[in-house]
Parts: C-alpha cells; structure tokens; sequence
C-alpha cells in the first residue's frame, strides 16, 4: 500500500494503515479526499465543504462534491484529483465522483477552526 501511495503524505499513509482492513470505505474516501487541495484557496475540499455526501452501495462508493462557483478554472482538474484519491483509498471498489450544484457553496461552508468556524 504504501509503495501504490508513495505520492501521499506520510502522515495519511500511516492514518491509512493503522485503520487496517476493517476500515469503513466511506471514511477512508473522506481522509483521502482531505488530501485534495483546491489550488486557488489552498484548503483541502473536505474542509472547505465542497464534499457533501459520500455513500456506498455494494462495491460502488458514490462522493457528491461540488465546486466553489460553477465557472470555477479547476472544474475538471480538482473532481479528476479527488477520484484518483478516492479510488487510491479502498482499491477493489469502483469510485464516482459527481459535480452536484445544490446546494450551491457559499463559505459559509468551510469547516476549519482556524478559519473561524
């Protein structure tokens, strides 16, 4: 695992790791979408709330995400790097990741302590 995931951070491998086999899919796709950075906002999507719903369905795990206007330049870019991070995840099962507009996202959205939430 950690040879396929030699381009994630050190400390999420080893958060990848000790979860082991029994780990919950849904929650290992939320950690591994908290590597996702939104290059404009330099926050990753999870906290930035762009992540509404993650779901799985047999061996289908389903994340519904959005972006933060529909005109946003990495409208192809930043749903492309979340399913290559989810599908890195929970290997054997099938990752969509779909654009959801509603509800649209306002920052009033992001989750970071720091950013006064």
């Amino acid at each position: 695992m950690v040879g396929q995931d030699s381009n994630r951070s050190p400390v999420t491998i080893r958060k990848l790791l000790a979860k082991g086999e029994n780990a919950d899919p849904i929650e290992l796709v939320r950690e591994a979408l908290s590597d996702v950075l939104d290059p404009e906002l330099g926050m990753d999507i999870v906290s930035l709330g762009l992540v509404y719903d993650i779901t799985r369905f047999n061996n289908q795990i389903t994340v519904d995400m959005t972006l933060t206007t529909p005109g946003c330049p990495v409208a192809e870019s930043l749903p492309r790097s979340a399913q290559e991070e989810a599908s890195k995840s929970v290997p054997g099962l099938d990752v969509e990741v779909r654009v959801v507009w509603d509800p649209p996202w306002d920052p009033s959205m992001i989750n970071r302590p720091d950013y006064g939430r």
